[in-house]
């Protein structure tokens, strides 16, 4: 991308830095952090207080966390094919992400039966309470991303028959702070994962 468009991109992003979707945008991720937060704070403090013990989370958690690095890695080629004017990748790394979170959500509720087979459930203990409520909350969150990419790419299919509706199309600076947004809030989630999955891993062998 040529430096007159990078600037150009850039500049329309700083005019939209109190758009009101990024303001909604950190508000959410405030808040949803804030959550977070709180339930695993609540969860050190049940532990000291009663004495529980930890929850060993399942493996197959680990691997999930693979498949949201993918899937953001994914949103970020679409995000640079957005940027490049490259329709056919542009819509590959849309339906390659939205694919993505949902092997996500079907591994998740593999191990998910996993914990069941094992006779753990969400109210075998307190600590498997805290893992089940957590794990749940963010799988939601994946859950209410997946209408947005679907947006994203029915109006890809739907805009870009033509050079001139694709020029139209890429040329949206709100098309792009949407996407922006939407991959910031993908990057959101996964870190969030990853810190679950530390969190949980630490309490167990600490």
């Amino acid at each position: 991308m040529s430096q007159h468009r990078t600037e150009e991109y850039q500049s329309e992003y700083q005019n939209m830095a109190f758009h009101p979707y990024n303001i909604l945008l950190i508000l959410s991720m405030i808040s949803l952090g804030a959550i977070f937060l709180a339930l695993s704070a609540s969860f050190v403090y049940s532990r000291v207080q009663s004495d529980i013990p930890p929850v060993r989370i399942p493996n197959l958690f680990l691997f999930n966390t693979l498949i949201l690095l993918a899937s953001s890695g994914t949103m970020i080629w679409a995000k640079r094919s957005y940027q490049e004017d490259n329709t056919r990748n542009y819509i590959r790394a849309l339906w390659a992400t939205i694919g993505l979170s949902i092997f996500f959500m079907l591994m998740q509720i593999v191990a998910w039966n996993q914990l069941f087979a094992q006779d753990i459930f969400i109210n075998t203990e307190l600590s498997t309470s805290y893992l089940y409520v957590i794990s749940i909350l963010h799988f939601g969150h994946v859950i209410a991303g997946l209408p947005f990419l679907g947006m994203f790419l029915w109006r890809a299919y739907k805009e870009m028959k033509e050079p001139v509706s694709v020029l139209v199309y890429f040329s949206n600076p709100e098309k792009r702070l949407k996407l922006r947004l939407l991959t910031i809030y993908w990057h959101f989630l996964d870190g969030l994962w990853i810190y679950l999955i530390l969190f949980f891993y630490l309490n167990y062998f600490i």
